[in-house]
């Protein structure tokens, strides 16, 4: 009987393994290069599973996060209200789920000890009564109703500088003493509370139902952190000069994406 030796089986041809090489090469390529550019639903195992929220890191951008879910970018800037040029957040929390119940949550998932970006926060949806902190300063009760948001002046101290785009002033600042209280303006949830813009020194930014964003710049400490609720006339930091060369409180309000007018929201007295 004539035996063939097993491991012949496997020999080849340098010429043929050279180009099964170059086969499987290719083939990869095209795959890659087809998930990278047109997501196919019947290809979402090949990526990580989305959670319900992501806070983002140093480094990331809004496309980079939706693509390493197999997410168009589009859709989490919609469900975030982040209009172009779809900028982000070192610390804020982003939507990646669109459940149909964003606004909506139990007593139990708001009160319950875990990770920032993995809470259910409820914005508000109506006008409420303001809380009043135990020991924290309150704002003045003036205030103005724009959509269904009640708001109230960031600050006490005199206005040094007006909304003037020209003059790159993109909201109010506010004069006054380090350590004088800042309030929300109107209630929201806390999506970034850090430094991270050196421009802005100790920078917190509040979302708010309707599509606002308001901006609370130079503090020099800062009494929420990201994810947190607020309400209208809460103390949430105290007036520095971090990032600027005087003591002020820069205050920005943001409509879908856009620097407007404070005026337009503020009480007048």
């Amino acid at each position: 009987m004539h035996l063939v030796s097993p491991y012949r089986i496997f020999a080849a041809p340098a010429g043929l393994l050279k180009t099964m090489v170059l086969s499987t090469a290719v083939i990869a390529t095209a795959i890659l290069s087809g998930c990278a550019s047109k997501p196919q639903v019947h290809n979402a195992t090949r990526y990580a599973a989305a959670p319900d929220y992501y806070t983002v890191r140093s480094g990331d951008t809004l496309s980079g996060i939706a693509a390493r879910y197999g997410l168009a970018y589009t859709s989490v800037a919609d469900m975030n209200d982040i209009a172009a040029p779809y900028r982000i957040y070192v610390g804020q929390s982003l939507r990646l789920k669109d459940s149909g119940s964003r606004r909506t949550t139990t007593t139990q998932a708001v009160t319950q000890a875990a990770p920032i970006q993995r809470q259910t926060v409820q914005l508000p949806t109506a006008p409420a009564k303001p809380a009043v902190p135990v020991t924290t300063t309150t704002a003045p009760v003036a205030s103005s109703q724009v959509s269904a948001l009640r708001w109230v002046k960031p600050s006490n101290g005199p206005v040094i500088a007006s909304f003037n785009v020209a003059a790159n002033v993109k909201g109010i600042r506010y004069g006054g003493n380090t350590g004088d209280p800042i309030f929300a303006a109107a209630d929201g949830q806390v999506v970034y509370a850090a430094d991270g813009l050196k421009e802005y020194g100790n920078l917190i930014l509040i979302k708010h139902i309707d599509g606002y964003i308001t901006a609370y710049a130079h503090n020099s400490k800062m009494n929420v952190s990201s994810g947190q609720n607020v309400t209208a006339g809460q103390k949430i930091a105290e007036m520095g000069s971090t990032g600027t060369s005087r003591t002020m409180l820069e205050f920005q309000v943001r409509l879908n994406g856009k620097p407007i007018n404070p005026t337009i929201v503020l009480p007048i007295n």
